[in-house]
């Protein structure tokens, strides 16, 4: 017989591995001034089971609504939301502490910072208020430089409140990385620029845009899996758009919305994702509403309406779904706290664990490898 305290210990290796295949690092952004929040959260996330523990926090950041990650998991870049004094922060970045340690921030440009992607060479900021969008280059050591390119966009739409301006919500990679989306919310518009990583001034450059449909106010979008379709959430009519995608230019094939067809209450039509599996999207919507509308993903890229589910909070800001594709949680702004939901994989249904995470005004989540 075989050394039975080898099989043992073969078997307790076995099981470490494969639980720690599971875990994840969930990281959340918040507000900081409606509550008491420290900033930047890190949790560890058990993909099987849903469970979650406090891993660490930043001190005293202001408003880091957005987040982003760098690819080699090193560091993270947030927006900080504060009016006409609004920054970019590039934070140092521990895995396996959930350690975050401030390198430098730079001025963002714009008012109102609402989101903030990044590649190897660059950090992109999405203005709000300022209607436009910067782009920072990245130092060795992490850090920002100044703002290397501000693109300010014009305009404004039929909706006197919300669209007195250009406001600019969102930047999204294409999955080639070869152009940049860019949603306008305050002058209806999709705009795609080529990008141009390793310019020294011109890093995004105009190719093209696309109205839809005026007052409609494009909010956040999504790619399929396969790259071929384009999804847009709009915020303030609540319709959800459908484009056809080549090469930065967005042709469109179909709309619906996330609206019940007998709800009468306010809206505020808010994120959009799509599933790990390509199979189904998610679009959530605030106001009275505070549901997840589940599409089924047709092969012409078209959707079926699936169902809507309650997120069980107010304000559902962002949401997330975790690489397994097991949990979809959602960030509550107005509710303080981060709902858990088990996701069934084979009709997209989402079902409430109970399990929740409370936390000051949550907005933004964000799963890396811990």
């Amino acid at each position: 017989m075989k050394n039975p305290f080898a099989i043992v210990l073969l078997i307790f290796i076995f099981t470490s591995v494969q639980a720690q295949k599971n875990k994840f690092n969930l990281l959340i952004g918040t507000y900081t001034q409606s509550c008491d929040s420290k900033g930047i959260y890190v949790y560890d996330f058990d993909s099987k089971t849903g469970d979650f523990s406090f891993k660490n926090a930043t001190e005293k950041v202001i408003n880091p609504s957005y987040l982003t990650v760098s690819k080699d998991n090193n560091f993270v870049y947030s927006v900080n939301e504060f009016g006409a004094e609004s920054s970019v922060s590039s934070f140092s970045y521990n895995p396996a502490s959930g350690k975050l340690d401030l390198i430098n921030k730079q001025s963002s440009k714009g008012a109102d910072p609402c989101y903030i992607i990044n590649d190897d060479k660059n950090v992109i900021v999405a203005n709000y208020s300022g209607g436009n969008i910067s782009i920072f280059g990245k130092n060795n050591d992490g850090s920002l430089t100044a703002a290397k390119q501000v693109i300010q966009h014009y305009g404004k739409g039929i909706n006197t409140q919300r669209q007195e301006g250009p406001h600019v919500h969102m930047v999204h990679f294409s999955p080639d990385k070869k152009f940049i989306l860019s949603n306008d919310l305050g002058n209806d518009k999709v705009y795609s620029y080529g990008y141009n990583p390793n310019s020294e001034h011109t890093v995004l450059e105009l190719k093209d845009s696309i109205s839809v449909k005026s007052g409609s106010g494009p909010r956040h979008l999504t790619f399929s899996k396969n790259g071929k379709f384009v999804y847009l959430l709009q915020e303030l009519d609540g319709a959800l758009t459908v484009f056809s995608y080549s090469n930065g230019i967005l042709t469109k094939i179909d709309e619906t919305t996330i609206l019940a067809k007998d709800f009468k209450g306010t809206f505020s039509s808010a994120d959009i994702h799509i599933s790990p599996d390509g199979k189904f999207l998610y679009a959530s919507n605030r106001g009275e509403a505070n549901n997840i509308t589940i599409f089924k993903i047709l092969k012409n890229g078209k959707l079926v309406l699936k169902g809507q589910t309650s997120t069980l909070g107010k304000g559902p800001r962002n949401f997330a779904i975790d690489q397994s594709g097991n949990f979809l949680l959602v960030a509550h702004q107005y509710t303080n706290d981060v709902v858990i939901f088990k996701r069934n994989k084979t009709t997209g249904a989402l079902t409430d664990t109970g399990k929740k995470i409370a936390l000051c005004s949550p907005v933004c989540l964000v799963f890396t490898k811990n």
